[in-house]
Parts: C-alpha cells; sequence; structure tokens
C-alpha cells in the first residue's frame, strides 16, 4: 500500500497517509476517471469503510480528495450517521484532518495560503473554489482543454457528456450559459473545463 500510495500522494504525505488508512480500516480503491466526483466514501454491507479515489487527479488534488473521503467516515464515527454529509461536523473534521498537511515539505509554498483560506471554511467540492482550482489545475496533464472564463462572450462549446453551450454574462460568481438545443440556461463555474468550438 504504501507504494502504491507514493505514486499518487506527495511523498512527505505517504507515511501518515498510510497510518490514517490502517487506523480507520479503509479499503481504499483507485479507479477510472469519473466526470461527477473525484472520490467516495461509503459503509459497505460487510461494514467496511470503503473509498474511491480518481487515479487521473495530480498527487495535491489526490491527497485533498482522500483525506476529504476519510473525514466523510471520522464523522459518521464520531458524530453519528444522521449528520448532513457536508454539514459542520464534516467541516470540522476535515479541518482537523488536513492541517498536518498543509505544510511546505508538501505543498508548494505558493499554494499554501489558498489552502489556509480554503481550510477555513472548506466546501463540498475544493472546485467550487475557483482560484484554488485553477492552482491546483496547473499541476494536472496537459490536455487540450480550455476554461470558461478564458473564453469570449458569446463562445459555443462542448462539455464532457456532449452538450453544446453559448457563453453568457458574468452572474456574481458563474456564467451563465445557454444549451444550445433546448434554449435552457445553465450557470457554469469559471474553472469549469470545456471544448471550444470554432464555428
Amino acid at each position: 500500500m504504501i507504494e502504491t500510495l507514493s505514486k499518487y500522494i506527495p511523498e512527505h504525505a505517504v507515511k501518515p497517509v498510510f497510518e490514517l488508512i490502517v487506523s480507520n480500516q479503509v479499503h481504499l480503491k483507485i479507479v477510472n476517471e469519473r466526470v461527477t466526483r473525484h472520490g467516495d466514501y461509503r459503509k459497505g454491507l460487510s461494514g467496511k469503510h470503503e473509498i474511491t479515489v480518481n487515479a487521473s487527479l495530480n498527487k495535491y488534488k489526490f491527497l485533498i480528495t482522500l483525506i476529504h473521503e476519510i473525514s466523510h467516515l471520522v464523522a459518521f464515527e464520531k458524530f453519528g450517521r444522521n449528520i448532513k454529509p457536508h454539514g459542520n461536523e464534516w467541516k470540522y473534521s476535515f479541518q482537523i484532518m488536513m492541517v498536518p498537511y498543509i505544510r511546505p515539505e508538501i505543498f508548494p509554498s505558493h499554494l499554501l495560503p489558498l489552502l489556509a483560506r480554503h481550510f477555513k471554511n472548506p466546501s463540498a467540492s475544493s472546485d467550487t473554489d475557483a482560484t484554488l482550482s485553477l492552482a491546483l489545475k496547473q499541476f494536472d496533464q496537459q490536455n487540450d482543454k480550455n476554461y470558461i472564463f478564458e473564453i469570449p462572450y458569446g463562445s459555443v462549446f462542448r462539455i464532457h457528456n456532449g452538450k453544446i453551450f453559448k457563453k453568457g454574462a458574468l452572474r456574481t460568481k458563474r456564467y451563465e450559459c445557454v444549451e444550445v438545443s433546448s434554449g435552457r440556461m445553465y450557470l457554469f463555474n469559471p474553472n469549469a473545463e470545456i471544448e471550444l468550438l470554432t464555428r
């Protein structure tokens, strides 16, 4: 397990994460990419704690996702199963569990202030924190995708499921985009990855 973890998370996080996995009796599965989620926690029928994390994540995103999922387990065990999945008990657990990793041996120094800010009140997905999400994406493998905030107003683009949209105006923090086939309005985070279509 240590050898496997060392392929997916920063070197100085491997030993403490391994200890977390063992002490919480986690069955970790590293899976092919799922577009809708980075990771998942469930208590199996056998009582085993099962956590899955996408293999495609960069090592910093993988570490955050793994700690996010272990925090679900810890929050449920400590506060009971009736808590909200991303409620205060989970936020508290995630903060406590993540703090030991927010240091320069594990994360690049320019990410540390962004992580510190994010973990004052962690959200259900770090993707909704556009600043942190974009900073983390620089460590992803190169691809030919664009981000919504980069493309001009009125541009036409395709998302992961093949649907085609036209970019509209920025509304507070998200962009209004019209689905071309239905005319329905959708809101997109600025850092959503899309494929720009040339007309």
